[in-house]
């Protein structure tokens, strides 16, 4: 994969650390954040030094929106070459019993879309998925996070709850027929000023990935899967530290933001 190295060494002059905490031959779920609009810098690179790093013996599958297919064909292909899957219970739950580890993005559309401004703001819009996925299938957690994607492009606002209560009122269609759940007002490559979940380019911004220690839950199985309680503690505990390490990296790379 000539580009990715390409684009891993020089376009976005990649460092990373915390590759230790990887648990060695047993199946986990990395849950992420993301960054940068559809482009998602850190996600692409991520998985292409995952590849570097353990060969095509040892992959790792990321689990990505389905709509993804139908909003831009190119981003899709690029992605299932770095070991995209749709992003179905089915499918990680196979995998995950497969042995293989599995990333997810829990925030999805709105976390890659979040302002600018809250580029150092966890945001896992609510969906408690993943938690259940990890007690379910008794796997680790491995947070994961960024810093710097969310510079490829400036994000300067979301018009979605505007337009999506005049959608309602007037029960107009959304275009496509596709609710997309942000609009976001930005400035990029290659539309200039932009209104929507369009592909992007983005630019040539350094990005900083770090591997954090896994959270093991004090409970697995069905029963805490389906113990609502139980899934939010276990949701805000991984979102808390989260968010204390994402900001321990902006500090440490970006220390006048």
């Amino acid at each position: 994969m000539p580009i990715w190295g390409w684009l891993y060494q020089h376009y976005f002059r990649v460092t990373s650390d915390g590759w230790q905490h990887i648990p060695a031959n047993r199946p986990f779920l990395a849950v992420a954040s993301h960054n940068g609009g559809l482009a998602a810098p850190d996600m692409y690179m991520l998985m292409y030094e995952w590849f570097y790093r353990y060969g095509t013996d040892q992959p790792i599958y990321g689990l990505m929106h389905p709509e993804v297919w139908n909003v831009s064909q190119p981003i899709a292909k690029m992605a299932m070459e770095c070991g995209a899957l749709a992003a179905k219970p089915q499918s990680a739950m196979r995998v995950l019993r497969q042995g293989a580890p599995v990333l997810v993005y829990p925030g999805g559309i709105e976390d890659v879309f979040r302002p600018h401004r809250w580029r150092y703001r966890i945001n896992f819009a609510g969906r408690t998925g993943f938690i259940k996925l990890a007690l379910r299938e008794n796997v680790p957690i491995v947070p994961t996070v960024s810093v710097g994607a969310h510079d490829s492009l400036l994000i300067l606002g979301n018009v979605y709850p505007v337009v999506s209560e005049i959608v309602h009122k007037w029960g107009l269609p959304w275009l496509g027929g596709l609710d997309p759940l942000t609009l976001p007002i930005y400035l990029g490559f290659p539309w200039g000023i932009a209104c929507g979940p369009l592909p992007n380019i983005p630019a040539p911004v350094q990005v900083h990935n770090r591997i954090c220690a896994p959270i093991v839950f004090d409970r697995s199985g069905r029963d805490a899967a389906n113990d609502k309680d139980y899934v939010w503690s276990c949701y805000r505990q991984v979102k808390r530290l989260m968010q204390q390490e994402l900001i321990a990296l902006a500090r440490e790379r970006h220390p006048r933001n």
